[in-house]
């Protein structure tokens, strides 16, 4: 099957009891048994949900793995998958990082006596240079989040195998739509499925996919879903139905995201007012060439500094736009302008920031399905004031 068409069927049948076309809201925490122990694969919703199990087969098919496991939201997947690892234990992740990430790692979990390193990946030598015999981790981000930096992925993937580690990547900015990390080499890909793959701004999502040939407790799903049902950071079903119908259109309204973005991205290049345009679609964008060869289209996120250096220009931007809303996350249908600086990486100390390129005039844009010729002059407006 082709993308759109696995997008509406993959994992999903009718209703056996009912015939329903869409799958149910299993709205229960329990479920009877016949005697102790003899059930019908469900106990308790916490671990298991029909409406959650349609939704995880649905992303499994997807992103070509085997297992998929929905979380309360994309931090609680993160949360997931560090607590595979024990004290002592090293990650090498970018440098280039979402926020709520980067705080995770070393506010938490650092604590644990889990260590990081944060290199730029763009650069395999830092990466191979980072490695340590306690490495048991790569966490990487494609497109980074915000200076949309590209990683190449079969690259890591090598390097985590040579290692004997685990190699994750946040696939949300791209979604499986556009590229499919463990095709690629991957062991896990994470989601913050409440951005691109809901789609609609209304729901608060995370997920893990694994391509794992073996089976048993010992098998990286099976070890992955013993924290999910343990921890119990784990969605609604509502929730999951809403990811569910959102993931219907996933890849029309990529198509559309896409155009979009590359349409504001050249927009703002040609501005007078714009330093640099962040869009790894532009041929000379630093990560270009493996975004071509590993992506199959350049998404609809782009981010851009102003001339000047000066931040309350960059604030006078943020709030002139009418079309483009100032809020956090990104993705919905809805397009959405923020600053990094001052919301979704305010965690990251300023001179972290500043080493690593997010300067205080970064505004990013999470372009939306709106006509696009509407947003360039809402755009235009806000750079005009």
């Amino acid at each position: 099957m082709r993308f759109g068409t696995k997008a509406i069927h993959a994992g999903l049948e009718p209703d056996p009891g009912t015939g329903a076309v869409m799958t149910p809201i299993f709205q229960t925490s329990t479920y009877a048994q016949a005697a102790p122990g003899q059930h019908k694969g469900y106990e308790y919703s916490r671990t298991h949900n029909p409406t959650r199990t349609a939704l995880q087969r649905n992303l499994a098919t997807l992103e070509n793995g085997t297992h998929g496991l929905c979380f309360a939201t994309g931090m609680a997947a993160i949360d997931a998958v560090i607590k595979l690892l024990q004290p002592d234990d090293h990650v090498v992740s970018t440098n280039d990082l979402y926020g709520g990430t980067y705080r995770l790692f070393t506010k938490i979990f650092a604590g644990f006596g889990v260590r990081f390193s944060f290199v730029d990946m763009t650069d395999t030598d830092q990466v191979e240079a980072a490695m340590r015999p306690e490495t048991k981790l790569i966490w990487a981000e494609t497109p980074t989040n915000p200076l949309l930096r590209v990683v190449d992925i079969a690259a890591l993937a090598a390097i985590a195998k040579a290692n004997n580690c685990l190699l994750a990547v946040d696939n949300t900015f791209a979604t499986p739509y556009l590229q499919t990390p463990l095709d690629l080499g991957a062991d896990i890909v994470m989601h913050s499925l409440t951005k691109y793959m809901a789609g609609h701004s209304d729901v608060v999502m995370g997920a893990l996919v694994v391509k794992d040939p073996s089976t048993g407790s010992g098998s990286l799903a099976e070890r992955l879903a013993f924290v999910q049902n343990s921890s119990g950071a784990t969605p609604g079903p509502m929730d999951c139905f809403l990811v569910l119908r959102g993931i219907k259109t996933l890849h029309l309204r990529m198509e559309r995201h896409c155009a979009n973005g590359k349409a504001v991205a050249e927009y703002l290049k040609g501005h007078p007012l714009v330093d640099r345009v962040h869009w790894p679609g532009f041929t000379d964008h630093p990560g270009h060439a493996v975004a071509a060869r590993q992506m199959r289209g350049f998404g609809g996120m782009v981010s851009f500094t102003l001339k000047g250096d000066r931040m309350e220009d960059a604030l006078r931007v943020l709030s002139n736009t009418e079309l483009f809303t100032l809020a956090e996350s990104l993705g919905g249908v809805e397009s959405l302008i923020g600053h990094p600086a001052s919301m979704t990486h305010a965690s990251i100390p300023r001179e972290d920031r500043l080493r690593n390129g997010l300067l205080d005039t970064l505004i990013r844009l999470s372009v939306g399905i709106e006509d696009v010729e509407d947003l360039i002059a809402d755009l235009e407006r806000a750079l005009a004031r």
